[in-house]
């Protein structure tokens, strides 16, 4: 009865920390790397403009291209050992929620090419910015337009 009693125990030990390791485990998924923009917890993806590479925010590793395909590691290429990652330039694609964010390469090389060295970008629905823009010259336009009378 009592080795009854210590295998149960033992066995409910195991159990307890076999949850435990999961749960640590889990919350690591997923999440924000240090040097990610802070505040985009609805981001899948980072583009990486200066080296032309992603990052994918949920399965925690690195796009990049190597002899004209498309590459997944946890790990950029040696070729990239000296690119600083907490200062580089991000954008942060919001708009984007599939498994292969390079079928818009060509389009983000474009739009935000090598080198510029702005804050870090966070592209949205595009069709709400085109909206809220409209609004805008609507507004501004007839701002102007009150101000022209009054001279």
């Amino acid at each position: 009865m009592k080795t009854l009693k210590l295998l149960i125990a033992g066995f409910g030990l195991f159990v307890a920390s076999s949850l435990q390791a999961q749960v640590s485990v889990n919350v690591s998924i997923g999440s924000r790397p240090d040097w990610g923009p802070v505040g985009y917890t609805e981001a899948n993806y980072y583009y990486l403009p200066d080296i032309e590479a992603y990052y994918d925010v949920r399965a925690s590793n690195f796009i990049y291209i190597s002899n004209g395909n498309w590459i997944r590691g946890r790990y950029l290429p040696a070729r990239y050992r000296n690119y600083d990652l907490y200062n580089g330039y991000k954008v942060v694609l919001t708009d984007y929620h599939g498994a292969r964010p390079y079928a818009h390469f060509n389009t983000h090389r474009v739009k935000y090419y090598r080198g510029n060295r702005p804050h870090t970008v966070v592209v949205r629905d595009v069709h709400h910015y085109h909206d809220n823009h409209k609004h805008y010259k609507k507004h501004k336009a007839k701002k102007h337009h009150r101000h022209h009378h009054d001279d």
